[in-house]
């Protein structure tokens, strides 16, 4: 986790980096998904940089966190996360393959936690990340396995649904096209078009 010991009081950004990324090297990607070159820079430190600019504690979930666990997934890197975060107030999963979501964001979903157990950041009528849970998910969060993520968590509570203003909460980065789509929107971020 980050250097801040705020993840008592605060909700705890977690950052999934733990995946195989068998979609992108199948699709041509010679590389770890994650390291794949955006602007200059891995696909990884785009997310990163958003998480710092939150301003929220996080925790990142890498492979070697999963080392124990045969058949790793989406489930058991959520449960990692929340594990080394026992005091956090809530958790923002957030797939590291999504290097244009802003970090404001992260604080909207963060903000509306307060007032609801599960968030779900939405922009056009597409479920984005990072999904917000609040403190009460913490043992369904914890018993979490296998690929699904929590699908099953969001399915049974009454999830708020955040209109957001941000394509980045739903451009992961699967593929090699997915990745050139991402390049294309982030040329045009910068340039303001």
């Amino acid at each position: 986790m980050n250097t801040k010991n705020e993840s008592e009081t605060q909700t705890v950004v977690i950052v999934l980096a733990a995946g195989s990324g068998t979609r992108f090297r199948a699709s041509g990607g010679g590389l770890d998904k994650l390291d794949a070159p955006l602007s200059g820079m891995p696909v990884r430190d785009h997310v990163m940089a958003c998480v710092r600019a939150s301003h929220l504690p996080w925790h990142v979930v890498e492979r070697e966190h999963l080392a124990h666990i045969v058949q790793q997934g989406m489930g058991w890197s959520i449960a990692a996360g929340v594990a080394a975060t026992p005091d956090a107030a809530g958790w923002l999963i957030l797939p590291a393959d999504l290097p244009l979501v802003r970090p404001e964001t992260l604080q909207a979903v963060a903000n509306a936690l307060r007032d609801h157990e599960v968030v779900i950041p939405i922009y056009r009528g597409q479920r984005g990340h990072p999904v917000g849970f609040g403190r009460t998910c913490r043992e369904a969060l914890l018993a979490l396995q296998g690929d699904e993520g929590a699908r099953s968590i969001v399915q049974a509570g009454q999830a708020m649904r955040l209109d957001v203003d941000d394509a980045g909460c739903v451009m992961d980065v699967d593929t090699r096209d997915a990745l050139q789509r991402a390049q294309t929107m982030l040329d045009l971020r910068e340039t303001g078009s």
